[in-house]
């Protein structure tokens, strides 16, 4: 196995199955199942796809035909990605916490003629969506699941699928992949839609693989590429976002690694310390909670303690700045014998790198972690682009308010308004049915008008000195004042968050005279201080104290202290409810909706310019 292979293979499965003949009966998949870990070798994954893509066919399923996946992280999320593409078929994963009226947008735009779900409580959002859509032919549950009535589609269960002669599938599988190249659909990843209904995302073959090609270099050339035993992948991150389905399952996949599959957030901790990954993609909010609970931990245990936080932190921020110390060398030997060993513990002891993506992180979580001990890199991409554009390599020297320089193979240019634009591989053809949408992000270099595309990615920055890319903000999220001056939400918000009375906040201000916020307060902050002020703890009532909110208008002034003038948050709002995935006020990768959140407090945010 050589890094040669991503750039040789014609599609994901050929890779898949090659790596399979070489690994053979090593671990491939783990699952909990019992209490205990259970694998699925590559060989027996390698025959079961095979004989889940026959199954398929004998199913009616055709060359192009779109299926959809509706299932938690699990080995048979893999098993039947790669299976429908061994089909000739198109993945359409979808996320678990989607609607009836989600997956009803899902099924008409994309025209699936199957699904595959995995229990019967996923099952109870999706099913009324197929029969109102009236067009998937065929439903596959991976457990059993509940009737419908009213039903015209195939019910099949997912043992069934594994039957048949294993010789005779592997045969016909290689025969019909020798006809998928790379520029052929692979799947079709909808957005989550942060601004509106989500669009479906053309990922062809070659996008996948370029990306798995640039992320496996970072892995080899500057972390260390474990041949013998495998990397360990703890896949957490839903499966049906570009992010973890490239990063989580792919680049495992090319590197021949070991993916477990973590039981959910509410056992991820020890899942971690049980798996001891090598390597974990994950996004920003799971480590700013990680951030406060250690924080927390560590100011219960003294003076001490605390002082070697604050040193650890001091140390990983000058050598980032390139300020190191004569004495930083002698603190990090004191720290690396107390207080790290500790926190690495927590993430299993042998991880590698976290790296950091989907959203942007605040450069104070990723100094935190870094003087914690761990290595932590920042990823940048999109959905359209495969979807890694950029990775921060330790070999190029790791600064925490840059995602990295560009991966292997992929041009980056800044457009004269600060738009980051991108070329390559990784670029997706399009969006599925929406030539509009297309024509928005994809657009010809009018210089050379025969060349590929350049992505508008919509984000804004610049290159280092060091060709790191640099974000400093969302082109449409950008807040303009009434008088011009430019202010960046994300740097905004991301300063209120890192406050231990602030669990969540958004701020507003477009074409106003100052900038605004609505605030979520934290929980286990707010239990505190209701203690504290002999409150009864009422998390509305709270809010309605003039005290509790006095408290709340410090903390925003503390930060205030390091904005400037037309940066500062002049007033603030409490929101109802925290911001979450249920209430639609954030995607299932954890960023805010601010569409659905101007829509609910609109005029409670409006009204703070009347004050």
């Amino acid at each position: 196995m050589d890094l040669a292979d991503f750039d040789k293979s014609p599609n994901l499965v050929a890779l898949f199955l090659a790596r399979a003949d070489v690994l053979g009966a090593r671990p491939m998949l783990w699952a909990k199942r019992d209490g205990a870990w259970v694998s699925i070798s590559w060989a027996e994954a390698a025959r079961r796809v095979c004989l889940i893509a026959a199954s398929l066919r004998r199913l009616g399923l055709k060359d192009g035909e779109r299926v959809v996946i509706v299932s938690e992280n699990r080995p048979e999320w893999c098993l039947a990605d790669l299976a429908i593409m061994a089909a000739g078929c198109v993945t359409v994963p979808t996320y678990t916490t989607n609607t009836t009226r989600d997956h009803i947008h899902i099924l008409e735009n994309s025209g699936a003629r199957a699904a595959i779900v995995s229990t019967a409580k996923l099952g109870k959002t999706l099913l009324p969506a197929i029969v109102q859509t009236d067009m998937c032919r065929t439903v596959i549950g991976m457990e059993p699941l509940a009737p419908l009535q009213g039903g015209v589609f195939k019910t099949v269960g997912w043992d069934s699928l594994l039957d048949g002669d294993p010789v005779l599938a592997r045969a016909e599988v290689e025969t019909r992949i020798l006809g998928v190249g790379r520029r052929d659909l692979a799947c079709i990843i909808y957005t989550s839609g942060t601004g509106g209904a989500p669009r479906g995302v053309r990922q062809h073959h070659g996008m996948i693989l370029m990306n798995m090609a640039g992320a496996a270099r970072v892995v080899v050339e500057d972390l260390g590429w474990d041949k013998s035993d495998g990397e360990v992948f703890l896949s957490f991150l839903p499966l049906s976002h570009a992010y973890e389905h490239t990063g989580g399952q792919y680049l495992p996949i090319g590197l021949g690694g070991q993916i477990y599959y973590a039981e959910g957030l509410d056992k991820l901790a020890a899942n971690m310390e049980e798996v001891r990954p090598t390597f974990m993609v994950v996004v920003p909010r799971l480590f700013e909670v990680l951030r406060t609970r250690i924080i927390k931990q560590i100011e219960k245990q003294g003076a001490m303690p605390n002082k070697l936080m604050e040193w650890a932190i001091g140390s990983a921020t000058r050598r980032e700045n390139g300020k190191r110390r004569l004495i930083d060398r002698a603190i990090d030997m004191v720290i690396e014998r107390t207080l790290r060993p500790k926190v690495r513990a927590r993430f299993g002891g042998r991880v590698k790198a976290l790296v950091s993506g989907g959203a942007p992180l605040n450069p104070e979580i990723g100094s935190f972690f870094s003087g914690m001990g761990l290595m932590l890199l920042q990823g940048y991409g999109q959905t359209e682009a495969g979807p890694v554009i950029s990775c921060n390599r330790p070999a190029a020297g790791v600064k925490m308010d840059t995602v990295g320089p560009p991966l292997h193979g992929v041009e980056v240019r800044i457009a004269p308004d600060g738009e980051i634009l991108v070329r390559g591989e990784l670029v997706m053809h399009g969006y599925w049915q929406n030539e509009a949408a297309t024509a928005d992000v994809l657009m010809p270099d009018p210089a050379a008008p025969n060349e590929a595309p350049w992505l508008h990615t919509g984000d804004v920055g610049h290159i280092d000195a060091k060709g790191r890319i640099v974000i400093t903000d969302r082109k449409k999220d950008m807040i303009v004042n009434d008088k011009g001056d430019n202010v960046s939400p994300q740097k905004v918000e991301s300063m209120l968050t890192l406050q231990p009375e602030i669990a969540q906040a958004m701020v507003v201000g477009d074409r106003r005279p100052y900038v605004v916020g609505l605030i979520v307060p934290d929980a286990d902050w707010a239990l505190e201080w209701a203690r504290d002020n002999d409150e009864r703890f009422d998390f509305k009532a709270l809010q309605g104290l003039p005290a509790f909110r006095a408290a709340l208008r410090a903390t925003i002034d503390r930060v205030n202290a390091e904005l400037s003038v037309t940066e500062k948050v002049r007033q603030f709002a409490f929101a109802d409810e925290p911001f979450a995935i249920e209430n639609e006020e954030m995607t299932p990768s954890l960023k805010v909706r601010r569409h659905k959140l101007k829509e609910r407090y609109g005029e409670r945010l409006d009204a703070l310019y009347r004050v």
